[in-house]
């Protein structure tokens, strides 16, 4: 690559981050001065969410998908599913190896998991799409309903599936010091490292001796109360257990259950069976198994129940704006009829224009290109608002889980970006990733490098009870600082890559 290509592929990679960091920065100054007060940013919030990203979502999804791409949805799908099932295990690897706040030993697989999907990326492809190599417009809303896809999928996940719930756990029960959190993990390194020790000791005396050690071998043949023989008994006697195994007899299959010694019935704690009465509202089959366990039985009408409610709650969940959007969206944009009443020449259909020659409902697409143009500028000042909040007094510090905080960063930022990278051309390689769309792996590639949500915020000083939310804030800062130069540094990469 010469040093004027490689120089417009860096401006090209560094432009759309000034943008973004000067929106960010607009919002942490107005917050910093006291302009924009929390109630305020909750108020932009609730129409960022509510008007202007679902608006977003329909005047660019309706015009760019149709029947012909709709199978460009089922890698995005994949690739949004497995960043945050890396995102999640960086997370919980992270939490086994370093010691983590007991208020956000959930919450880091949160963090880990679901990324700031909206504002960031949108606001980065649509500088990128707008200069060559890339098509300008329609390359934008191609990004951008791209971009709809790990929204929906993270909405979902999140909320319908039930991650918020993670949150929420993490302030369940009474709180635990740091120190006592600390005692705890360093007696799981030490009970982990004893295992593995004693683990290689047993390998090594099998490649020894090549068998188990096994000291002694004996069978017995012994005689029960009545002075019938017994069937044999044969005791395998190590170095620290003995194992003791029956083989009864005119039997060829034995089956094992093992209880332990309080679980066992005795003659005073055993169930009697004749006093277990019979449930008219079970089958004969579960009387049966309710007679023999004594546990209590679940009718067929609670587990209905349980599962209508659950599956309501779910449907309730997919009904807000962002959610309700895109389906609809996506509903319209591959139905040709109902396209062509939003998109001018729509091919196979015949809908009779409007007076101004434009489709009939081309007023709601021009209305939602005009409300949505507010989406991004505003989502950033919000983040910039955001960030302006979180605080951590610096004499904390020292007191807090560098290590957790530090690898959780570059791992989100640098490890699962270059996973990023070589999935995606693995995918783009074996076919599943179309080689000539640009805009569809530039933007798998892309939603690799992008930090915690947000949105984690708000949840986290809900759930409190107290609206704090220090523990996220000491995870989030430095993702978001080091966001500027790992986002350069992945554009330029995937820039090289796409058109080096």
């Amino acid at each position: 690559m010469s040093s004027m290509v490689f120089g417009d592929l860096l401006w090209i990679s560094v432009q759309p981050l000034i943008r973004l960091f000067l929106c960010v920065g607009c919002g942490f100054g107005v917050t910093k001065a006291g302009l924009l007060p929390a109630a305020g940013a909750r108020g932009i919030g609730l129409v960022i969410i509510n008007v202007t990203t679902p608006n977003s979502m329909f005047s660019t999804i309706v015009p760019s998908f149709s029947s012909s791409n709709m199978a460009e949805l089922g890698p995005l799908f994949i690739v949004a599913l497995l960043y945050m099932l890396f995102g999640i295990i960086l997370s919980w690897t992270i939490k086994q190896l370093f010691w983590v706040p007991h208020k956000f030993r959930h919450g880091i697989l949160v963090a880990g998991g679901w990324a700031n999907i909206g504002d960031i990326p949108m606001s980065m492809t649509l500088s990128v799409m707008v200069s060559a190599p890339f098509n300008g417009t329609h390359d934008q809303n191609l990004a951008v309903s791209y971009i709809s896809v790990f929204v929906l999928v993270t909405s979902v996940t999140l909320f319908p599936l039930g991650g918020h719930r993670w949150i929420m756990m993490d302030f369940d029960g009474p709180d635990l010091e740091n120190d006592q959190v600390k005692e705890r993990l360093n007696a799981k390194h030490s009970k982990t490292l004893s295992r593995l020790a004693a683990g290689f000791m047993y390998l090594g005396r099998i490649f020894l001796f090549n068998h188990p050690p096994v000291k002694e071998i004996h069978a017995e043949v012994g005689q029960n109360s009545t002075g019938e023989k017994e069937s044999p008994r044969v005791t395998f006697t190590h170095e620290d257990s003995v194992t003791t195994c029956y083989s009864p007899p005119e039997q060829e299959e034995i089956g094992v259950l093992t209880l332990p010694k309080e679980h066992l019935p005795t003659s005073t704690s055993s169930p009697s069976f004749a006093s277990i009465q019979p449930n008219p509202l079970l089958t004969d089959e579960a009387q049966k198994i309710s007679a023999t366990t004594g546990h209590v039985e679940v009718t067929q009408v609670h587990w209905f129940n349980k599962f209508s409610c659950r599956a309501s709650g779910f449907l309730r969940s997919l009904v807000n704006p962002p959610c309700l959007a895109i389906i609809i969206s996506f509903i319209i944009a591959i139905i040709p009829p109902l396209k062509a009443l939003f998109v001018p020449g729509v091919p196979g259909t015949h809908i009779p224009s409007a007076p101004d020659g434009q489709p009939p409902l081309a007023i709601i697409m021009k209305t939602s290109n005009f409300i949505s143009g507010a989406s991004v500028p505003m989502g950033l000042i919000i983040l910039g608002s955001a960030l302006a909040r979180l605080h951590i007094p610096r004499n904390q510090w020292r007191s807090l889980p560098l290590g957790a905080i530090g690898s959780l960063a570059i791992g989100k930022l640098v490890v699962i970006p270059v996973l990023g990278i070589l999935i995606c051309q693995k995918f783009t390689h074996i076919g599943l990733i179309d080689p000539s769309n640009n805009v569809l792996r530039f933007v798998c590639i892309f939603m690799s490098c992008l930090p915690t949500g947000t949105m984690q915020v708000l949840l986290t000083q809900v759930y409190s009870g107290t609206g704090n939310a220090e523990h996220l804030s000491a995870f989030l800062i430095p993702q978001y600082i080091i966001m500027f130069l790992s986002m350069m540094a992945i554009n330029s990469l995937t820039l090289h890559i796409l058109f080096g």
